[in-house]
């Protein structure tokens, strides 16, 4: 895969869905926990966004000329239940095919429609875990940061656009992830706020082995949670230069719809 296949899918950097915090699988030095445990002050832990229920938004990811991907996207939150719908899916849901494709991941079982019909490829029904699975981690990614396996080291100070950022380095345990290849990721957490405002990250998958993506993110505070709802990506080129290579956006976001797992399955599948 080439560098700007690559960068095509930058958005989907978390391929993993972390279980219950488990102190026991955890590294953290002092003063990672304290920016952390700070951030959890703001946030509030993911209980706060379990006992919601479940949610329902509208998802714009777009790498502008290379195309976008809009979607409809539901979530329960208890046995991450996934499900959504796209009306355009130029990029990461069968490219190239038109009408409505419909994803949907159930108690483990990934299920996939194009127009109705079912798609049984093993592409197709791969790529359905993995788009379900990230799509619902990118929404409460900030309220999972200390989930089993998380590693944490402190790395200093770093200004950016003046603002002095705390950084800290965050890796995962390949004996809880079961993973070859861990992504690895620098946090830069806002001192005024702190709040996680950006970060870099390596996509061993993709074949890059530094955190060298760029990606920021902008939060609003909906029914009392805090979603981060539009995220920017930025590429280096040869030169180590960085540009804007996508934006994705969440909006109209609603908690507590008493959506059910069955409300998810697909006719078919």
């Amino acid at each position: 895969m080439n560098l700007t296949r690559v960068f095509t899918f930058c958005i989907v950097l978390f391929s993993m869905v972390l279980g219950p915090i488990n102190a026991f699988s955890q590294k953290m030095d002092a003063k990672s926990t304290m920016l952390i445990d700070k951030m959890v002050k703001v946030t509030g832990e993911y209980e706060k966004l379990w006992k919601k229920g479940d949610v329902q938004f509208d998802y714009v990811y777009d790498n502008f000329d290379k195309g976008k991907d809009i979607s409809t996207e539901k979530l329960i939150f208890d046995g991450e239940q996934s499900w959504a719908s796209y009306s355009q899916h130029d990029l990461n849901v069968l490219p190239g095919k038109k009408g409505v494709a419909v994803q949907a991941l159930v108690n483990g079982k990934p299920m996939i429609t194009l127009n109705g019909k079912a798609i049984k490829s093993p592409e197709a029904i791969g790529g359905t875990v993995f788009l379900r699975e990230v799509n619902s981690y990118w929404f409460s990614m900030i309220y999972k940061l200390k989930d089993e396996g998380t590693n944490y080291k402190y790395m200093g100070t770093e200004n950016v656009d003046g603002v002095n950022y705390e950084k800290v380095s965050l890796t995962y345990d390949g004996a809880v992830t079961n993973k070859e290849a861990n992504d690895e990721y620098i946090l830069y957490f806002n001192p005024k706020t702190n709040m996680l405002d950006l970060f870099y990250f390596s996509l061993p998958a993709r074949g890059i082995n530094q955190p060298v993506i760029k990606m920021t993110m902008e939060y609003e505070k909906i029914d009392g949670i805090y979603i981060p709802t539009v995220r920017r990506s930025y590429a280096p080129n040869k030169e180590g230069e960085y540009s804007l290579n996508g934006e994705y956006t969440f909006s109209n976001i609603k908690f507590g719809n008493g959506f059910k797992a069955e409300d998810f399955m697909l006719k078919g599948m």
